[in-house]
């Protein structure tokens, strides 16, 4: 079978999993959330398995963090507001931005891909990848804020964003490079396991949390 097509069939599903977790909300988008954070937990563990009681200590808080801050996302609601909506908006946004950098940077990189962005680190990555990404990111990005009114801030935020998305990428790249292994798991056909698709979620999800709370969104 094509491995694009593997791929992209894969990504829809994950895609459609994701938005139906958040639009439910409540529970379910927790137990969603536990569950994937328990994932991302246990291939890290894999991943640095001899490495020393640190590395499996910064996992517990590499899972913890960007869970509590997609939590934090979805259900906070801010108080002139009847309901969490703003909430879901902004959630939808933080994915918006993850996988459209990451979809953008996966095409800009194979059509225009010439200068290796980190051949130590990640050899099929690109310069031209990263900019394809930042542009589809902040494209996309700013269409669903201006759609759904959320803080204009935003527009500026998403393509640093999708540069921290890039950078969560790469950092995943190198602990699997140091461990010798290709993918993080095997869970996701055509991606590999939970970490190789949530890598750069984590920065994201993260600092839009940050966002947040210092009142920017």
């Amino acid at each position: 079978m094509n491995e694009l097509f593997v791929r992209t069939a894969t990504g829809l599903l994950l895609v459609a999993l994701a938005l139906v977790a958040a639009v439910i909300g409540g529970t379910v988008f927790a137990v969603f959330v536990a569950a994937i954070a328990t994932a991302m937990y246990y291939e890290w563990s894999r991943i640095v398995r001899g490495w020393g009681a640190a590395w499996f200590a910064s996992g517990f808080v590499y899972a913890l963090i960007p869970a509590l801050s997609l939590l934090w996302i979805r259900e906070r609601t801010p108080p002139e507001l009847p309901n969490n909506e703003s909430g879901l908006a902004l959630l939808v946004w933080v994915f918006i931005v993850t996988w459209s950098t990451d979809i953008g940077a996966y095409f800009a990189g194979r059509r225009f891909g010439r200068r290796k962005l980190a051949p130590t680190i990640s050899p099929g990555k690109t310069v031209e990848g990263l900019y394809g990404g930042i542009a589809t990111a902040t494209l996309l990005g700013g269409v669903w804020v201006l759609a759904t009114h959320l803080g204009l801030a935003l527009l500026l935020l998403a393509p640093l964003f999708a540069a921290a998305a890039q950078a969560g990428d790469l950092f995943e790249s190198a602990m699997k490079r140091r461990a010798g292994v290709k993918d993080s798991g095997t869970w996701l056909p055509g991606h590999g396991g939970v970490l190789d698709r949530l890598d750069g979620l984590v920065p994201v999800a993260v600092l839009t949390a940050a966002a947040q709370l210092l009142g920017m969104t």
